[in-house]
């Protein structure tokens, strides 16, 4: 007599669906600046002097920004020039930024785990859902050593509300990538030596801290009074 077939097994339980942490897209870009820019830029530089400490040398006005740094004779990456660094919940639509001779605009999508709270976000937009967030100003420089020029970064800031997530490392990248791309030798700039983060950061970048280095600077009535007859 054959045995009796054994009971089927009981069908497994399905596993509880598992939902994917909530995210927040954000859509980036950094584009040169354009004179139309010169209130965000000077709004920029202002907030970036009461991070350093220093408003008591923030003498800079939109006049003399767009005079000095949009004149009809600066050219992007021969003289002063300024990345932004936009933000957007949508993708960025096609405009004449994206045509601009001198430089095609980097885009990037990122998913943030926290949505931004950002309370100055209708005084820094810049378009329809585009938010400024922050800008470097870099120039060329020479090394004799190399027998190469060079940027020097003058100024890498990102507002407060968009700080550690990756910003800053986008603009000081793309100084570096355009660096490159034109064969230059070194990108330099200084760090403060309080901004304990900023040098880790700039570390972890891959940049070497030079603390045997010290700035000399003429500036105020000290310069003016080479200004005089000999």
């Amino acid at each position: 007599m054959a045995a009796a077939a054994p009971p089927p097994a009981p069908t497994p339980a399905p596993e509880p669906a598992t939902s994917l942490p909530e995210t927040t897209p954000l859509f980036t870009r950094i584009r040169l600046a354009t004179p139309s820019d010169v209130p965000h830029i000077h709004k920029l530089i202002h907030q970036m002097a009461v991070f350093e400490r220093l408003t008591h040398l923030f003498s800079a006005t939109e006049s003399s920004l767009s005079a000095t740094l949009f004149s009809p004779t600066v050219l992007p990456f021969n003289s002063f020039t300024i990345f932004l660094l936009e933000a957007s919940p949508n993708p960025f639509p096609v405009s004449t930024f994206d045509s601009n001779p001198f430089f095609k605009p980097l885009t990037k999508f990122v998913n943030l785990s926290v949505p931004i709270e950002d309370p100055e976000r209708d005084t820094f937009k810049s378009m329809d859902n585009v938010t400024v967030v922050g800008f470097v100003l870099f120039f060329p420089n020479y090394s004799t050593f190399l027998g190469k020029p060079g940027f020097y970064v003058e100024d890498l800031f990102v507002r407060e509300c968009y700080r550690r997530k990756g910003f800053g490392k986008m603009l000081l990248s793309a100084v570096a990538k355009q660096a490159v791309a034109m064969g230059y030798g070194r990108v330099e700039w200084v760090v403060l030596d309080w901004n304990v983060n900023a040098i880790k950061f700039y570390e972890e970048m891959g940049a070497d801290v030079l603390n045997e280095w010290r700035i000399c600077r003429l500036t105020g009535e000290a310069l003016q009074a080479y200004g005089g007859a000999d």
